[in-house]
């Protein structure tokens, strides 16, 4: 045999190979999807003749699901996607009857793998005007921008009046996230859905505007005002600008007039790293005033530099009093004010104890009096929850609560917690271990406040947990009587001393001591009481001088002792203690109506 015949006959071996390889793989599979196509077809027509009152009329086209004939016994024989055992789709299968010239023209899109019918089975494509997402403020209306074209790719161009739109879902009045549906068919009823997404957001700017009748002032008695801001309750002042001014609705702590500034970068210090992420610098507002315009004075001259926090100033107080003479701010203590009144005087607002007069008056600067922070956050922060209530005030989201058997000590300063039936609020760390602040002072079994009061004979009662009958022993020794102490671990603390006057950042001297339970420390956070709680039992601090008679308490009426205090007063229990670093979160979202129960 020469050359030439073997090379045609290589040639025609070739040829059967690649007809047979295109018989099995393309044609033959082909054929048998084409036979899919015919027993649909067939199927779909001995439906119609028993049930003809189904068959469309006019230019109206039925779509019947192939899901529908196999259910229905039309078709009994799966269809397989060719070369495996996968049945073809039969829920995106269908048949379509339209009414063409007098005769009923069937028309079947069938599904099987990658091989699929050629008829048209794709709806319009929808173009929207405008955004394919929206934002709207709360209770701004919603205005339909409608379609910009529809085209089908056999029939063309469309007109867009032909589109339904469905926007019945969206409410402006409430916060959350709507869709708006746009539907459209082709003239073989091929369907084609867009959504437009409208969410409807609330600003906290734009809240106060409605709520203060776009004032963006606050005034009165009781206006629903609280914000949640860092484990902190706030009330919202006014709207500064294109932002928003909050101030504590509680006493911080309390410390001296000339100790405010230092202080108030311990504050911010404290606030959660995501918190500080809203606020704004700002200038606040710190007039030098005296007893004529103090009570008149509506309009500031001078201010800070732009800084993280302040006070509140006489200014702020005058523009939130209504007409009945009524304020939010007034004070449930005495509370500095942002105004000075001579080198050694500064002012602060007064509450006379069991009447309803508050009125301005002068300290010596060297005192320690409440004190509550006023930040700026950003106007444009999105109100997540709330309505300004204190029962269920605004939220931002600004901290997420800890998740079932987190650590204590991976959690934030301000966040409550709840161990053995009594309340606790973080204030710190030291190390892996958590220091936390009860919100009460010490009660016996029969309800009594407990009171305890220096009996040592030295002249200056140094607070002094190794000496007897100092308070500092009797608090780390006897508090265990009434606290269960299972989570609590021995921690070393310092006992600031002072030489004189006790002012913030001007001890003199420290004590190391290791205990279990503590006084509170004067300048701490949350250590002048809770927003939460009434005013209740009077408590020592740590803070203590070389001098006789100068201490540090807080008194039953929730101010503190701003002069001398003799040596027989007798003073509540308050502690502080550090929690095990094993001690985590059972339940609960750290708030004060919901705290971390915790377990070890």
């Amino acid at each position: 045999m020469n050359k030439k015949v073997i090379k045609y006959l290589k040639i025609a071996v070739v040829i059967v190979v690649v007809a047979l390889l295109l018989w099995v793989f393309v044609i033959n599979p082909l054929l048998t999807f084409k036979g899919y196509e015919s027993q649909t077809i067939e199927a779909a027509k001995r439906y119609y003749e028993i049930n003809a009152r189904e068959l469309p009329t006019g230019t109206r086209v039925k779509t019947l699901s192939v899901q529908e004939l196999f259910d229905q016994k039309y078709l009994k024989e799966d269809f397989y996607i060719p070369f495996s055992k996968k049945p073809c789709s039969i829920t995106e299968s269908w048949v379509k009857v339209r009414k063409e010239d007098n005769e009923y023209k069937y028309y079947t899109y069938l599904k099987c793998g990658i091989i699929s019918s050629t008829v048209d089975h794709r709806g319009p494509d929808i173009s929207l005007s405008g955004e394919e997402k929206m934002t709207l403020e709360v209770g701004e209306k919603y205005k339909e921008p409608g379609v910009s074209s529809v085209v089908d790719n056999t029939d063309g161009k469309m007109d867009v009046k032909d589109v339904e739109i469905d926007s019945s879902e969206v409410d402006t009045n409430t916060p959350g996230t709507y869709e708006v549906t746009y539907t459209a068919y082709d003239s073989l009823n091929n369907k084609t859905e867009v959504v437009r997404t409208v969410e409807v957001v609330a600003t906290l700017k734009n809240t106060v505007k409605k709520a203060t009748n776009k004032t963006g002032v606050y005034t009165g008695l009781n206006p629903n005002n609280y914000i949640y801001f860092s484990n902190m309750l706030f009330r919202i002042v006014d709207i500064d600008g294109d932002d928003v001014r909050i101030v504590s609705a509680q006493d911080i702590s309390s410390v001296n007039y000339s100790g405010i500034d230092e202080w108030l970068e311990y504050f911010y210090d404290n606030l959660t790293a995501n918190s500080k992420k809203y606020v704004v610098k700002n200038k606040y507002c710190k007039d030098s005033l005296n007893d004529k315009n103090i009570e008149t004075k509506t309009k500031c001259k001078s201010y800070t530099d732009n800084i993280n926090a302040y006070i509140i100033s006489a200014t702020d107080i005058n523009n939130s009093v209504d007409k009945e003479k009524n304020s939010y701010l007034y004070p449930g203590s005495i509370n500095w004010l942002a105004n000075s009144a001579n080198k050694n005087e500064a002012y602060a607002y007064y509450h006379w104890f069991f009447t309803t007069l508050n009125t301005f008056k002068t300290f010596d600067k060297d005192v320690n009096l409440g004190i509550s922070p006023i930040l700026t956050i950003k106007g444009d922060t999105l109100l997540i929850d709330g309505d300004g209530s204190v029962e269920n005030p605004y939220s931002i989201g600004d901290v997420e609560p800890a998740e079932t058997g987190a650590k204590v000590n991976t959690r934030y300063v301000g966040e409550y917690l709840s161990m053995n039936g009594r309340m606790y609020r973080i204030i710190g760390k030291d190390g892996r271990n958590t220091k936390v602040i009860a919100l009460s002072s010490v009660y016996d079994t029969n309800g009594n406040a407990v009171k305890v009061a220096y009996d040592t004979d030295s002249t200056a009662k140094v607070y002094n947990p190794k000496e007897k009958g100092n308070i500092g022993y009797y608090i780390s020794n006897n508090a265990s009587q009434y606290i269960n102490d299972e989570y609590f671990v021995t921690h070393t603390i310092e006992v600031p001393i002072y030489k004189n006057k006790i002012k913030y950042g001007k001890e003199v001297d420290t004590k190391e001591y290791k205990v279990k339970f503590s006084a509170p420390n004067l300048y701490e956070m949350f250590s002048a009481g809770d927003a939460h709680q009434a005013v209740g039992s009077s408590y020592w601090y740590i803070n203590s001088s070389r001098t006789a008679n100068v201490k540090a308490a807080m008194s039953d009426v929730g101010t503190m002792f701003y002069d001398l205090i003799s040596d027989y007063t007798a003073n509540g229990v308050r502690v502080v203690g550090y929690l095990d670093e094993d001690c985590s979160v059972v339940r609960g979202s750290g708030v004060y109506d919901d705290p971390y129960v915790i377990t070890k």
